[in-house]
């Protein structure tokens, strides 16, 4: 079930990283809150990844509703969204901690940023690369058996 919640709008190059007052309370505005199995669903990821990527410091922890369950907003959605990518794209676990922790870290490490998705960008172009090779050697062979076949 869906209800509404408040939540500030993103302020930053990653404004999926949550911005926090002095108390640690996210400031709000106008937002939609998801429980763990719409996010779960939202995203494929399972909730025990999702409570796993909050353990490992990969996400902020949700806020919490009256009976304690897990609130997701907007947001939450898109960083997981993010995530997943890099997750799917094969970043190891090590370095997306790293891209978050300077997420959090705020403004003032945009480079260090860049740095870390354009080398990710640079792994995955030199595999779609040889993917694309191994393919036209795949295809090669499958000529060479349609040539075969009667």
């Amino acid at each position: 079930m869906t209800q509404t919640l408040t939540q500030t709008p993103p302020q930053s190059l990653d404004g999926e990283a949550h911005q926090q007052t002095a108390a640690g309370e996210q400031d709000t505005e106008q937002d939609t809150a998801y429980d763990i199995a719409e996010v779960a669903a939202l995203t494929g990821l399972t909730p025990h990844t999702l409570r796993y990527y909050e353990r490992a410091g990969l996400v902020r922890s949700p806020r919490r509703d009256a009976t304690g369950r897990r609130r997701y907003d907007d947001r939450d959605l898109s960083w997981l969204r993010f995530l997943t990518r890099l997750r799917s794209t094969g970043m190891p676990i090590r370095v997306v901690r790293d891209y978050v922790e300077l997420c959090w870290a705020g403004d003032g490490n945009e480079a260090e940023r860049l740095e870390i998705l354009e080398a990710h960008r640079d792994v995955l172009r030199e595999r779609l690369a040889q993917a694309q090779h191994d393919l036209e050697h795949i295809d090669l062979k499958i000529a060479l058996y349609r040539k075969a076949l009667p």
